[in-house]
């Protein structure tokens, strides 16, 4: 299974090729919103799409910002992998999402209050719904496969593309679209993490500090990432490059409480256990890490543990989130978009504003951009509930490692 387009919209870039040179700058996208009530947040804001220009102002109109994400982020990558050669009927797409149009909804609920209940748009259930993204996304690209939209909380990125590949595996597809879209920064949203501790109080572009002793929560971003999935064999026989191949995802569940991680990190090993085995390479294999780290007390502490369980401590970690904030149900797709063109470039973007690392347990950080030969990556997400998914990618080599043949993933 490999990759041969990506795309990407969000608070770090418009397109991939600027999200790659931010994060090869380490610097960071914070900005600021100022919301009554709650005051200064900071936030992860994208520039505006131009759906209009890209779609027209009839389809423009008839998305969320999250569809417009997803569908701008989707035209990046269909286009750079090129003619598929493929019926639209075995194109499908999967991607995550957790809180859906929430710019709709937000504006419904106004209407209600303000107008009355029957002047809301008749739209407005299927704009603010979660598959919006996914629905959007195979209606202006015509795919006519199987569309999927998990929503597993933070991890919902990283489970539609390990979803995506189980639909080609499976015959259902013989290519997918996949990653995840997010457009979180409404006053309720935000009051929401507020009100649960998850947000940083903090207001300055350096207040994501993931691993970091000084941190104290997330910054909420918003955006969409995509990669183009498919077969080996129908890649190379039609010309297309190979950026990267996954070879293996690894899911599990807490199954404990209903923010915290498992304080041991026992679940996210095991997530990355099970995506190493399926991709039949084992951690000392491990050229680089995309670590989840939302910098988070409890949830940095809980991944760097799992690393350890996991034997991937010795591995470079990185963490995108210092660069780009948190995108709740998109960071699995932009992170998977970082990862592959971290092995396509050959180098392993920075952890920015690290500049006091968590003594214990002690980590491979890369804090400056550094040349690497990145054969194999493992991409973390954990989200809300206990879901943990685990991304390995290869370099779409034969025989990307010695650490033996690739898993069902892989072939």
């Amino acid at each position: 299974m490999v990759i041969t387009g990506v795309g990407a919209h969000c608070a770090a870039g418009t397109d991939t090729p600027s999200l790659w040179a931010r994060m090869m700058s380490g610097e960071p996208s914070i900005g600021q919103i100022e919301i009554e009530g709650l005051g200064t947040l900071a936030v992860g804001r994208a520039e505006d799409p131009d759906a209009e220009g890209a779609f027209g102002r009839k389809e423009a109109r008839r998305m969320d910002r999250v569809s417009q994400f997803a569908a701008m982020a989707a035209a990046e990558a269909i286009e750079m992998a090129g003619d598929l050669g493929l019926a639209p009927e075995r194109i499908g797409s999967a991607i995550g999402c957790c809180h859906g149009g929430m710019a709709t909804l937000e504006s419904a609920m106004e209407t209600v209050s303000s107008r009355g209940a029957d002047r809301i748009s008749p739209l407005a259930i299927p704009l603010l719904l979660t598959n919006a993204p996914v629905a959007t996304t195979a209606r202006i690209h015509g795919l006519r496969g199987p569309a999927l939209s998990p929503t597993t909380a933070c991890a919902s990125g990283s489970d539609a593309i390990g979803q995506a590949a189980d639909t080609i595996v499976a015959g259902r597809a013989d290519a997918m679209l996949a990653g995840g879209a997010e457009a979180p920064l409404v006053a309720m949203v935000l009051a929401g993490y507020r009100r649960l501790g998850a947000l940083s109080p903090s207001s300055g572009p350096t207040t994501s500090r993931p691993f970091d002793t000084t941190r104290d929560g997330f910054v909420i971003a918003e955006g969409a990432g995509i990669v183009v999935l498919e077969e080996r064999e129908h890649a190379i026989a039609r010309g297309a490059p190979v950026m990267a191949e996954l070879a293996g995802y690894g899911i599990s569940c807490d199954a404990a409480h209903i923010t915290d991680p498992d304080a041991d990190g026992a679940g996210p090993a095991r997530a990355m256990q099970l995506s190493l085995d399926d991709a039949g390479v084992s951690a000392g294999d491990v050229d680089y890490v995309n670590a989840h780290a939302t910098s988070t007390l409890l949830g940095d502490l809980a991944e760097a543990r799992a690393l350890v369980s996991a034997g991937l401590d010795g591995a470079p970690v990185s963490a995108p989130k210092s660069v780009a904030g948190h995108p709740l149900g998109a960071a699995g797709g932009l992170e998977a978009v970082v990862t592959v063109l971290a092995m396509h470039h050959g180098v392993i973007p920075p952890t920015a504003s690290l500049t006091d690392p968590e003594p214990e347990p002690a980590l491979n950080h890369v804090t400056e951009a550094r040349e690497a030969d990145v054969r194999v990556a493992v991409s973390n997400s954990f989200g809300f509930g206990g879901h943990n998914a685990c991304l390995t990618f290869t370099s779409g080599d034969e025989n990307p490692t010695t650490g033996g043949s690739p898993g069902a993933h892989g072939q």
